[in-house]
Parts: C-alpha cells; sequence; structure tokens
C-alpha cells in the first residue's frame, strides 16, 4: 500500500515521463514516416547504383543496437561540433533508427501494390505523382498499418532506453521516484502500465485499419 501511495503522490512526475514519452515517439513518427516512403521509394525506383548504397546504409542502421546509436548521438557528435540537449538527441536517434525500419516496411508494401492498378492509372493518363497520391500510397497504408503499428510499440519500447543519456521519459520518471522514496515495486509496476496502455492504443488503431482493409479488399 505504501507504494501506491508513493505512486499516486508523485502521478505528476509520471505523468510528466510519460508526455515526454509521446512527445518524443510521435515526433519521431511525423519525421520518419514520410522519410521512410522516401526511403522506400529510392530503394524500389532509384538508379541501381543509389538504390544499392542506401540499402547498405539501411541495412547498417537495422543491425546497430538502438542504445548505441543513442550514445554516437549523444556523446560522439559533439566532438564534431554538433552537441544536442538530451530531448533533441533522443529524437534525432528514434527517428534515425525507426526511419530504417520503415523504409524497409514501405518498401515491401510498395511491392503488395497490384501491378493491374498502376497500369490502369497510367492508361487514364495520371502523373506519377498522382498514381502516388491516389493509388500507391492508399494502399500501402492500409496494407503496412499492422506492421507499422508493431513498429510504433518497437518505438515506444526503444524509447525507454533513452533514460541512459538523461531524457526524462517514462523509465526515467520510474526510477527517479524508485530511488528517491527507496520503493523499487510500485513506481516500475506504474510504469508498465502507462506503457501497456500506449501499447494498447496503438493496438486498437491496427485494428481499426484491418477491417478498413477487409471492408475494401476483403
Amino acid at each position: 500500500m505504501n507504494g501506491l501511495l508513493v505512486v499516486w503522490d508523485s502521478r505528476d512526475v509520471f505523468l510528466w515521463g510519460a508526455a515526454n514519452t509521446l512527445s518524443l515517439v510521435l515526433g519521431c513518427l511525423l519525421l520518419s514516416i514520410p522519410i521512410g516512403i522516401l526511403g522506400a521509394v529510392v530503394l524500389t525506383e532509384a538508379p541501381d547504383p543509389l538504390r544499392r548504397l542506401f540499402a547498405e546504409a539501411v541495412d547498417l542502421l537495422r543491425c546497430v543496437p538502438f542504445l548505441l546509436l543513442a550514445y554516437v548521438v549523444y556523446y560522439g557528435l559533439p566532438e564534431l561540433g554538433l552537441r544536442l540537449d538530451p530531448w533533441w538527441a533522443g529524437l534525432m536517434s528514434l527517428t534515425v533508427y525507426t526511419t530504417a525500419y520503415l523504409a524497409e516496411i514501405f518498401r515491401a508494401a510498395f511491392r503488395a501494390v497490384a501491378p493491374d492498378n498502376i497500369e490502369a492509372a497510367h492508361a487514364f493518363g495520371l502523373s506519377r505523382s498522382l498514381i502516388y497520391r491516389r493509388i500507391i500510397l492508399p494502399q500501402v497504408a492500409i496494407t503496412a498499418a499492422p506492421v507499422i503499428g508493431n513498429q510504433v510499440i518497437t518505438t515506444i519500447r526503444d524509447s525507454a532506453l533513452l533514460m541512459i543519456i538523461t531524457v526524462q521519459e517514462l523509465t526515467f520518471a520510474a526510477n527517479f521516484v524508485s530511488a528517491n522514496h527507496f520503493t523499487p515495486f510500485a513506481p516500475f509496476a506504474a510504469a508498465v502500465g502507462l506503457y501497456l496502455l500506449m501499447s494498447c492504443v496503438v493496438e486498437a488503431g491496427v485494428r481499426r485499419m484491418e477491417r478498413v482493409r477487409k471492408g475494401r479488399y476483403g
């Protein structure tokens, strides 16, 4: 009971940490989704040398542990003259890491678009940009929604590692409360509950997109 009282008394700290986590994840998605779409276009339509170079860069980023990338951004970039505060370093790390995965997700979704749809659009004289807006991207969004949802949950989970570079997100808040009140279990259990709530919201959005896909495409 004492632990629950500590959590309740420290609710402002938890809400601040959860707000920071959400702002990091939302900021990351606002940046990484359009960049990931552009990356997928490069991976599917760019000239071969550029496509191979970009594919190698994506593979490299996907092989690097996220925590190591965060260390490089926060501690390594100042040696090159670029110093970021913890929040912006965390956002940059999350964005770069998530973009690499989203580029591959969107590339696979692009390949799943039926060629007949694109050929029909060409036959009607639609421009390339209009084909992307009206034909390709809507199908890609619906097709890739479940995998994107999983990636969003992964991004939420990865954001917890940013406490190592002193980003004041949810895990940082739980650790702060635990250390100051000598209550190891309840603060982290509360953080788990909040992470679970965020993930359930994402899952609900994915299920809704699945219903839309089944309604449109069967």
